[in-house]
């Protein structure tokens, strides 16, 4: 906490107000030229554990019509259901999360907010790290994972206005503009594409580096314009028809995870 704010006659009561709390926040707080203390601008910051949960709430319940549970909590962060129901106490006292014992958690309206500053800075730096400095689209997740946790707005805006304002990252996924808003398109599953149907690879539905390894060496990268010619009904794979002539036999799983649009 900055050194003048000792001085500052508010600061016995801004302490006493955040022990009464269960749980006391980090905070910043600025001081103006004038030494005065200056409210608008306290920020509370949340640990890169907080912000991992508040993340894996949001992508589990984009996915399914009902509360995050705790097993699956634990599953995607790779943890014990205990470690999982004790975070979503902190979180839930914190007013990030609406928690109740048995029946899992959904972010409150301050926690999906954060989720969307999460993902934005988190899809901001994987194009960075793909279009500027050559990582391929299977080395930036683990990258921005790390990178996600800086707190700084200012650099954020500024490495989006760099990039030119993207609204997908490197594998197809939209970035929230600072307001949180996600641009959206028209798009399916390869699987659910009709035959001889053109259509263009947009993004993934999954980040697994091998997965992405593999399409690679397949060719089938995002802007690759694609055309189901056959559909094998022994397993569903399908063989598709590339530029140039070239043609290529994919899994039913590939085909399910890999998104185009028309």
């Amino acid at each position: 906490v900055a050194t003048s704010l000792q001085k500052h006659r508010s600061l016995p009561r801004l302490l006493s107000a955040a022990s009464s709390h269960a749980v006391h926040p980090k905070i910043i707080i600025l001081i103006n030229q004038n030494n005065d203390l200056d409210l608008s601008k306290i920020k509370q910051m949340h640990s890169p554990a907080e912000e991992n949960y508040i993340k894996a709430v949001y992508k589990i319940t984009a996915q399914q019509a009902e509360p995050a549970g705790t097993n699956a909590l634990a599953e995607v962060l790779q943890t014990t259901a205990a470690s999982v129901t004790d975070m979503l106490k902190r979180l839930s006292a914190k007013g990030l999360v609406v928690y109740t014992a048995r029946q899992g958690c959904t972010l409150s309206d301050t926690g999906h907010r954060l989720a969307l500053q999460l993902l934005r800075k988190h899809r901001l730096w994987e194009t960075f790290l793909f279009e500027k400095l050559d990582f391929s689209w299977d080395e930036v997740h683990e990258l921005a994972e790390q990178l996600e946790h800086i707190q700084s707005d200012e650099l954020i805006n500024r490495l989006d206005a760099f990039l030119g304002c993207p609204q997908f990252d490197p594998h197809g996924d939209p970035i929230p503009d600072a307001d949180g808003r996600l641009a959206s398109r028209h798009q399916l599953p390869l699987a659910s594409l009709p035959l001889c149907e053109p259509a263009v690879i947009v993004g993934v539905g999954m980040h697994d580096p091998a997965f992405l390894q593999y399409l690679d060496y397949m060719g089938l990268r995002l802007g690759t314009r694609v055309e189901v010619l056959e559909c094998f009904s022994y397993d569903l794979s399908l063989r598709l028809a590339l530029p140039q002539g070239e043609e290529r036999v994919v899994s039913h799983k590939v085909a399910q995870h890999l998104l185009v649009s028309g």
